[in-house]
């Protein structure tokens, strides 16, 4: 069973940054699509971003720009880099590994982390 554990969510201002990460327990991590969903209260999960085993990304448009996935295999963690920050961006956000590909749906990937709570005060 793939655990995955996300960590870096907090309180910010408008306009400012946080970094999240997702570390994996799969020795074959390198092989995962990872994706980054978020959900606020009230709503349903949304994609955010995407990256493939070849580190293609792929980004909702609400955040094209201001938001970079990335990975590092030799440490088994995505990360999500969030710059610019509003407070519609507040959210529970998830990291999810699927064994295919950077899909933005959800019902496509496999595991799913716990969450970690944004909140962007204005």
């Amino acid at each position: 069973q793939v655990q995955l554990v996300e960590s870096g969510g907090g309180l910010v201002q408008a306009g400012g940054s946080l970094r999240l990460s997702c570390g994996c327990s799969s020795r074959t991590f390198s092989s995962y699509a990872m994706g980054w969903f978020r959900q606020a209260p009230g709503e349903e999960r949304e994609f955010v971003a995407a990256i493939s085993w070849r580190y293609f990304t792929t980004y909702a448009d609400s955040v094209k720009g201001r938001f970079t996935i990335s990975r590092d295999n030799a440490k088994n963690t995505v990360y999500l880099q969030m710059n610019s920050l509003r407070p519609e961006d507040t959210a529970v956000y998830y990291c999810a590994a699927d064994r295919q590909l950077a899909s933005t749906r959800a019902t496509e990937y496999d595991y799913w982390g716990q969450g970690t709570q944004v909140t962007v005060s204005s």
